[in-house]
């Protein structure tokens, strides 16, 4: 068995973001010369999340509003009496996961016909990064 790994790395323009990003997993699956595996794609910070959906623009708009509803953007919460201000962040990324994995069949990401992989931010504007780990022969 072979393993593959690399890093995406964002500064988002934004606090709050949603970044397509299966082009980057693709051509990594390509660069891995894996035909037959698994692809783990996994945020490595606490206030980002990876999932998989469609890409359609009123679809992301609803995910961000629905994530909006679920842990609001407020002051009282009580994570922010360390000094912090970002708690919304972190159970927004517990609502939308933070990793998931894909197979690769055929040296492709075997997505279905609507899928897409996407990074989400929550508490953007400065450097984080993804990791893509792939496994198999």
């Amino acid at each position: 068995m072979k393993s593959y790994t690399k890093y995406l790395w964002f500064n988002t323009p934004k606090r709050k973001q949603i970044v397509p990003i299966t082009t980057e997993v693709e051509k990594a699956i390509e660069e891995s010369k894996i035909k037959e595996g698994f692809c783990l794609i996994s945020a490595m910070h606490i206030t980002a999340a990876v999932y998989v959906n469609d890409e359609e623009y009123g679809l992301i708009e609803d995910i961000m509003q629905w994530a909006e509803r679920l842990a609001p953007t407020k002051p009282d919460y009580k994570h922010h009496h360390t000094g912090e201000d970002n708690a919304d962040a972190h159970l927004k990324r517990l609502l939308l996961g933070h990793q998931v994995i894909i197979p690769i069949t055929a040296g492709k990401a075997d997505l279905g016909p609507w899928e897409r992989i996407f990074y989400a931010e929550f508490d953007g504007q400065r450097k984080k990064r993804v990791i893509i780990k792939i496994i198999g022969e």
